[in-house]
């Protein structure tokens, strides 16, 4: 499984945990492939636009999702408070198309920031997918990959719930301090 996710941890939207998956199919060991990519996905119970690598076009259309755009062609939309968006090394993170939309970015009023490199213990959401992946997924093995897909996708919305709810208990004690 490729999944990706945000986790606002600042402002009006604090607390919220956006996410996106898709499946990675078993490669073919046959030297000539048979069936059509959506055939294959097919077999496994997904379409193909839920198969398949995090891309550069994928993280960008994950990020302005994030960000609040409705569209992909909203010219001139811009958010009302700036999104910093932290990432961490990764290749597609740095991409030369993901380079190329930082101008767009910020002219919506988001931006872009890189952790240090073998740094994941500054990621905030690093506890968030350990979490995800040690207690949320008790079951491993699945037939399909639609099946392995929609565990993890459950056990993303699960933590998203139960980040919100953290967030609302948080907010609610700081309120009856003042």
């Amino acid at each position: 499984m490729n999944a990706i996710g945000a986790h606002f941890t600042h402002g009006p939207l604090a607390g919220r945990f956006e996410f996106q998956s898709w499946g990675c199919l078993p490669k073919s060991r046959g030297k000539q492939q048979r069936k059509t990519p959506e055939q294959i996905a097919a077999a496994h119970g997904l379409g193909l636009e839920e198969v398949g690598p995090i891309g550069s076009e994928r993280l960008l259309a994950f990020i302005w999702q994030a960000a609040g755009r409705a569209g992909q062609d909203s010219e001139g939309w811009k958010r009302e408070r700036e999104l910093i968006v932290v990432l961490d090394n990764y290749s597609v993170h740095k991409s030369e198309i993901v380079e190329a939309a930082k101008d767009a970015l910020k002219a919506a009023g988001v931006y872009l920031e890189y952790l240090p490199s073998y740094s994941p213990e500054l990621s905030r959401i690093e506890p968030d997918w350990n979490d995800i992946k040690q207690h949320h997924l008790p079951v491993r093995s699945f037939e399909k990959v639609a099946d392995l897909k929609r565990a993890v996708d459950e056990a993303l919305a699960h933590k998203a719930r139960q980040l919100q709810l953290v967030h609302a208990k948080t907010t609610d004690l700081r309120r009856a301090d003042t």
